[in-house]
């Protein structure tokens, strides 16, 4: 690939000399990383570096910077927003992290483990399950999802209930600043009141104050005993209820808590050719999950007696095949054809009365267009898709939504703002939502983190487009 006319060849010589044999130019190579996870996004880069430790990565991003070389940070390439796809005019260099990829160490005595940024999620939780940890952080891209990308995006889950979100779990970090220097925060410390939070300044920026390198990340006791039931109730206020009625009875044991509409729970069994939990007819069903020091199974039968019909997993096995059907939704629902996605959250309190006012307004005002709301009710994270409607082909249904994407999305959003709730509740703001964070974010927040981007990044080479 041709290097683009908007790096001067002179600085791209630089940048390979400061890189040593840790870069590429391949196309064959690149391409891969080039388009994003759902294949919406096709960037374009001259050169992709590949460092082998956080101190070449520093010397190449001094360079960099000494060139005005704009950089664009990746690592699973799991993202929905393009956050960590280069601009389509080639004008910025790709940064492919996967060769920091080593746990560093894991204290078990402190609970915490020291891992770098291409460590997957997945192994991750091997690790910390070894010594009888855990890491209290899981969601359906586990076997790719790497964690510098889940904390530059400050990622969620099902476990956020419980144990919050990527932000809650960094306990330290190391990154590479704009400028090419080194942050070195992987102490752990639980005090250290010596100013402002760097490592929480930069978990959720995407990559746009600087590269995450390594995290010490907070590990939780292994649970002794967990369990998993499934119910259906009438509406999500009841499921709400049933929810803090869960809460009181376990004292906080509560792990997990989905929200899922018959018609997502239909699609998913049909895709893993199941057949539903339940023999009836639920409008809504929930999946929950309990976890602690001792058995929790007659507990949460007592819990789930409040709703209109429920199972509980009477071993492991059957666990997983409840936890399969949520997990799969996603893909049960791209399989059945295109959709306009949103990832919002709104106030725990208010998610019921969205979830059945934002349905009724989005179906009214797109005739045809099918609303599937799913996810993480106990901390208002809603997955609200809108559907083509039901019998468009694949072309005709791509059409649907290229024709009336932009106006679903809009609404979607303002009815969000308008209950006072988030336009990403997991996944960042990338390129995709950074018009109407500008458009509905509030006016002194995003004044203030432009300024704290202008501050550590005033050249604008860190991920430049992405979030601000």
């Amino acid at each position: 690939m041709p290097a683009s006319p908007a790096i001067d060849p002179a600085a791209l010589t630089a940048l390979k000399a400061a890189a040593g044999a840790d870069w590429t130019d391949d196309a064959d190579l690149m391409a891969p990383r080039l388009v994003d996870w759902r294949g919406k996004l096709r960037g374009a880069t001259p050169l992709m570096l590949m460092p082998r430790d956080t101190a070449a990565l520093a010397g190449m991003v001094t360079v960099a910077a000494a060139h005005r070389i704009p950089l664009v940070p990746q690592g699973g390439n799991t993202g929905l927003v393009g956050g960590g796809i280069p601009p389509a005019d080639g004008s910025a260099v790709l940064v492919n992290l996967s060769r920091l990829n080593r746990i560093r160490s894991l204290d078990a005595a402190g609970q915490l483990v020291t891992a770098e940024a291409a460590v997957i999620l997945a192994d991750l939780h091997a690790a910390a399950e070894a010594v009888g940890l855990m890491f209290p952080l899981s969601l359906g891209a586990k076997g790719s999802a790497t964690l510098g990308g889940l904390a530059a995006t400050n990622a969620g889950g099902v476990q956020v209930l419980r144990h919050g979100t990527m932000r809650a779990l960094v306990a330290g970090i190391e990154a590479v600043l704009p400028d090419g220097s080194i942050v070195n925060g992987l102490s752990g410390l639980v005090k250290d009141n010596t100013g402002p939070n760097l490592a929480q300044l930069l978990v959720g920026a995407e990559g746009t104050l600087g590269i995450i390198t390594a995290l010490t990340l907070k590990l939780v006791p292994q649970p002794r005993h967990r369990a998993v039931g499934w119910a259906g109730v009438a509406s999500p206020h009841a499921a709400l209820a049933l929810l803090q009625g869960l809460q009181t009875l376990s004292g906080g044991q509560v792990e997990s808590f989905e929200l899922m509409p018959a018609d997502g729970v239909a699609l998913s069994a049909a895709f893993l050719g199941q057949a539903p939990p339940l023999a009836g007819a639920h409008a809504w069903q929930i999946l929950v999950e309990l976890a602690g020091p001792q058995p929790l199974a007659e507990l949460l039968a007592e819990g789930l007696a409040a709703a209109d019909d429920a199972v509980i997993a009477q071993s492991e096995g059957q666990a997983r095949a409840l936890w399969r059907l949520r997990e799969e939704l996603p893909l049960a629902e791209r399989r059945e054809g295109p959709a306009v996605h949103h990832d919002i959250a709104v106030p725990v309190s208010r998610l019921p009365d969205f979830a059945l006012s934002a349905t009724a307004a989005v179906e009214a005002a797109f005739p045809g267009g099918r609303v599937i709301a799913f996810g993480h009710l106990g901390d208002g994270n809603l997955h609200f898709n809108v559907r083509a409607p039901r019998g468009e082909g694949p072309d005709a249904g791509a059409a649907w939504v290229a024709a009336r994407g932009a106006g679903v999305t809009r609404l979607v959003h303002d009815l969000v703002a308008a209950a006072g709730g988030s336009i990403s509740a997991e996944h960042g703001i990338g390129v995709l939502k950074r018009a109407d964070l500008a458009r509905l974010g509030d006016p002194a927040r995003l004044a203030a983190l432009k300024a704290i981007k202008h501050a550590l990044d005033p050249q604008d080479i860190m991920n430049p487009g992405k979030l601000y």
